[in-house]
């Protein structure tokens, strides 16, 4: 289990060097078409991609500590820091969501007519579409390897879809005759889209945190029922993360089992909710005397 927890790791690493290199390349690449058409307005947008590099680097470093093994400091290993890392990329979506809010106040009380060169328009239409690929691939590789980090990047990667998306309507509507206000309309939702996206980093990464019951007492009972030796669960606490849980609980067995036999039985218990749940579990059973 370790060996594929490592394998794991291995990976969300691989593939956040690999978005780092893709952004720190679309950032210089924004950035040279800048200097050559001498465009200030696609320099700004090729900095501002260098910025968003830095929601793979804080998840780069947090990879980097979650995979370290357990030690006498962390009996528990290193995993929370993965999450801690992802509660960055939302506090970092959070401010970004503010930003845009404090924008779109300006714009209502200081309206301006938009307008964009053909230069600047292929860069974020160009810069959309990967920013799409990327926010997809993230997404379902995270899914896959069980990693919140990689779906927490993924959302703000969305971040910037939403804002690109936001320029696009705004100046489509421009176009089509709509009033400048259009621009503040549209910045204000793209906000609330990005104040959403955080929302749902810190839903998903909360409960690690503060030990929130992570397995329904429930599901644990039904499956130990096919324990003919266990006369009562109870005490029944799980916290931890999906793919790695830490469970303890109390049952009382026939006061006549022997020490040996408990100690199978805990054995036999532990695999088999490994085996019917499909995740990791640190289980630690207090073994009590069923007294009649």
């Amino acid at each position: 289990m370790r060996k594929i927890e490592n394998n794991n790791y291995k990976k969300v690493k691989l593939i956040l060097l690999v978005l780092l290199g893709a952004n720190l390349i679309v950032a210089v690449s924004k950035i040279l078409i800048g200097l050559v058409i001498n465009s200030s307005s696609v320099m700004a947008d090729g900095f501002h991609s260098i910025s968003d590099s830095a929601s793979n680097i804080i998840g780069i470093i947090g990879i980097v500590l979650a995979s370290r093994p357990k030690d006498s400091s962390h009996p528990y290993g290193h995993k929370k820091f993965e999450t801690i890392a992802s509660m960055f990329i939302g506090t970092m979506l959070l401010f970004i969501s503010f930003s845009v809010i404090k924008s779109s106040i300006y714009k209502l009380f200081n309206p301006s007519i938009l307008e964009i060169s053909v230069e600047s328009l292929v860069i974020i239409l160009l810069t959309l579409f990967i920013n799409i690929f990327v926010a997809v691939y993230e997404n379902k590789q995270g899914i896959k390897l069980n990693s919140q980090l990689l779906i927490a990047d993924s959302l703000h990667t969305k971040s910037d879809i939403f804002v690109s998306s936001g320029v696009l309507i705004t100046l489509l509507c421009i176009k089509l005759g709509f009033p400048p206000i259009v621009d503040t309309i549209t910045s204000f939702i793209v906000s609330l889209f990005i104040l959403h996206a955080s929302y749902e980093i810190f839903k998903d990464n909360i409960s690690p945190l503060t030990d929130k019951v992570i397995l329904d007492e429930e599901i644990v009972i039904d499956i130990l029922e096919e324990f003919d030796d266990i006369k009562d669960v109870h005490n029944i606490r799980s916290r931890g993360f999906k793919d790695y849980v830490f469970l303890d609980m109390h049952i009382k067995v026939d006061s006549n089992l022997n020490i040996d036999e408990a100690h199978s039985l805990v054995h036999k218990i532990e695999n088999t909710l490994i085996n019917k749940l499909g995740k990791k579990i640190d289980v630690i059973i207090h073994v009590e005397p069923n007294k009649k």
